[in-house]
């Protein structure tokens, strides 16, 4: 009686607390789930939540090689993508400068300090021309990207066959103001 008493007990413990699906629970679960708000007028609103990301990325196209463009900018692109880090240093303008004289582009280094000054210095002084192009993405490889800011020194970056560099690499462009997209001839 001693032994089996403990095994007993067990044995009905595992019986009740064995899982097991709940029929005499009703609760209907909605597949999709919405958020309810109210809008400005006052009306009840709802709509779905999204709970999975995009399945298929939001892909920019490369850029295009403009044979109109000096090909000394394309190498000036490939000269500062293999001296450009992982993360900025804030010396974007002193690394465009040093690919733009490496690559031959222009004779002597640009003397402005502030990046946002770079392209009215290249259209004086080095015969580029700004590009009537508002979209970062349009502008051709070796294209020079200059941003503006308000209170401070500015972006300047060149386009890459897959995205942008500077003093460093990214896929994506600045998100400052975009002054200009600047090539020469």
């Amino acid at each position: 009686m001693r032994k089996i008493l403990p095994l007993t007990i067990i044995g009905l413990c595992c019986v009740v607390f064995w899982p097991r699906q709940a029929s005499a629970l009703n609760i209907s679960i909605s597949p999709k789930p919405k958020f309810g708000y109210t809008d400005a007028s006052g009306k009840r609103q709802s709509v779905q939540i999204i709970d999975k990301y995009q399945p298929t990325k939001i892909v920019h196209p490369f850029a295009k090689i403009d044979t109109n463009i000096d090909p000394k900018l394309c190498r000036a692109a490939t000269i500062a993508e293999e001296r450009a880090r992982a993360h900025s240093h804030s010396l974007c303008w002193r690394f465009v400068k040093e690919a733009l004289v490496a690559a031959g582009v222009v004779s002597s280094r640009p003397t402005t300090s502030l990046a946002k000054q770079a392209g009215q210095e290249l259209v004086s002084n080095y015969g580029f021309k700004k590009l009537t192009v508002a979209d970062p993405y349009a502008a051709p490889v070796g294209a020079v990207l200059v941003y503006g800011a308000s209170n401070a020194a500015g972006h300047v970056e060149i386009r890459t066959q897959d995205g942008f560099v500077s003093d460093f690499r990214s896929k994506t462009p600045s998100r400052r103001p975009l002054i200009g997209v600047f090539t020469k001839a």
